[in-house]
């Protein structure tokens, strides 16, 4: 646990006490802050009582707080703890906020924080690998694995400082305000959480503000988008030139080659590279960059290999919520004159609860895709406008689209569950989603060798 001197004799307000807003109390607590702790659920209060006063804040009077701690999660344009936090002069504020505080107390480190619309999870993964397998202390948190305050500080060894690598969401951007990062990375940035932003420039503001918050630090942006390009160019404006970044990076430096087949496709190309980008920043060798670009195994739901059954390959990318994070799995998989002479060899899984109409980036590799098959409350969205594009499957639930596909699916063709929409029609998240693929896929191929695969055949459709 992360722990600070900062925190001590100060009093705080925890908004939501799972996961990051446990974290933020646990570490505050054992710091000697005061916490006034509140969640609506009572078992995430239990682990609290008799060891913080629990109250909504919103019932309290907040003069004389330090701050009020809330989840990314609490959407701050609709909840009233913003305004009623307001009224007292306090920030509301994010775990990663309270990390920044606390850094005064680690040994000596270094932080690295990776935002972007899509990519984010897997660059900072492979950043996270890629320092761990050169030996370099290191550990991963924000919007990815546990939670950065729950986890143990840092030391330096002979390899180097300590290195905090973290993903950071718009969401968590904006509950931070001293984050003052050694490296500040962007991946892209393209339409989304537009139901928590005035606008798309509303969005794109808010990823920016991860570079405003460095005093020295180094900036590294793909600025292969309008946003992205905008951003670069208005650092180097600043006189903080950026180091920018482009997918043919990877390939110009050589690393392209013997990059993991968790690494395939056009987005993950532009992934390693600024991952390479970072890890150079970070004093690594391209020896050392190769061999973890090499070892890496990948994300689950994130263009993870299920298994092959029968020769035909099943990919779960659940975590494609939306059009332009689809795309470049669709484009990853292109006709091979080798496979059955060049045709078409992606059954596309799509649908769920959508966040945009139409096909967005996907229409441009429709070639690639030998039928679709629609699920979800989008499903009769996606099948009106691929119905003459392609062969289309109605099918509302994944089990039933993942047995069709395996009936029609030949050797050398792909089964891709990649959705380009959120979850939360049929499932929780997008976790419980792609955990629900893999079962079908090992249930309906009878695999073996499928991760978490259900033997309970009552799971068919």
């Amino acid at each position: 646990m992360i722990t600070s001197s900062a925190f001590k004799g100060k009093r705080f307000a925890v908004l939501g006490l799972a996961r990051s807003g446990a974290a933020a109390a646990e570490a505050l607590l054992a710091s000697g802050a005061e916490v006034i702790g509140w969640d609506r659920q009572p078992h995430a209060r239990e682990p609290y009582e008799g060891r913080c006063r629990l109250i909504d804040p919103l019932e309290l009077d907040l003069t004389g707080f330090a701050g009020v701690v809330v989840s990314p999660g609490v959407p701050l344009n609709t909840h009233p703890i913003g305004p009623h936090s307001r009224q007292y002069g306090l920030p509301v504020i994010g775990d990663i906020e309270l990390f920044a505080m606390a850094r005064v107390s680690l040994p000596p480190h270094k932080v690295v924080g990776i935002t972007g619309t899509n990519g984010k999870s897997t660059t900072t993964a492979l950043v996270h690998h890629i320092l761990k397998s050169a030996g370099v202390p290191s550990v991963m948190g924000g919007n990815i694995g546990d939670p950065i305050l729950g986890q143990a500080p840092l030391a330096p060894n002979d390899k180097g400082v300590g290195v905090y690598v973290l993903e950071l969401s718009s969401f968590q951007i904006d509950l931070t305000f001293t984050l003052d990062c050694d490296i500040a990375a962007l991946t892209n940035i393209t339409p989304d959480h537009l139901d928590r932003y005035a606008d798309f420039a509303a969005y794109a503001a808010a990823k920016e503000r991860l570079f405003q918050m460095q005093q020295t630090g180094t900036a590294v942006i793909c600025d292969e988008d309008a946003p992205t390009l905008a951003i670069a160019g208005r650092r180097e404006a600043a006189g903080k030139a950026p180091v920018r970044v482009r997918t043919a990076d990877l390939e110009a430096a050589g690393l392209a080659a013997g990059r993991s087949p968790a690494l395939a496709g056009p987005h993950n190309a532009q992934n390693a590279a600024v991952a390479v980008a970072i890890c150079r920043q970070l004093g690594l060798s391209d020896e050392q960059i190769a061999k973890g670009l090499a070892t890496y195994r990948g994300l689950p739901h994130r263009m993870e290999r299920v298994c092959e059954a029968r020769g035909v390959t099943y990919i779960n990318d659940s975590k494609a919520t939306n059009a332009a994070s689809a795309a470049p799995a669709l484009a990853a998989f292109p006709p091979d004159p080798a496979i059955n002479g060049g045709l078409p060899r992606i059954h596309w899984i799509v649908g769920g609860l959508p966040k945009e109409d139409g096909l967005g980036a996907c229409a441009d590799h429709l070639g690639n895709v030998a039928a679709a098959y629609t699920v979800g409350e989008a499903g009769p969205m996606f099948a009106e406008h691929l119905e003459g594009q392609v062969r289309v499957e109605r099918c509302e639930l994944i089990s039933e689209a993942v047995r069709r596909a395996e009936e029609v699916a030949r050797p050398g063709e792909i089964v891709l569950l990649s959705p380009a929409c959120a979850s939360y029609d049929q499932f929780r998240d997008y976790e419980k989603r792609g955990h629900h693929f893999r079962q079908m896929v090992g249930v309906i191929t009878g695999c073996d060798t499928c991760d978490d695969v259900a033997a309970d055949r009552s799971l068919l459709p």
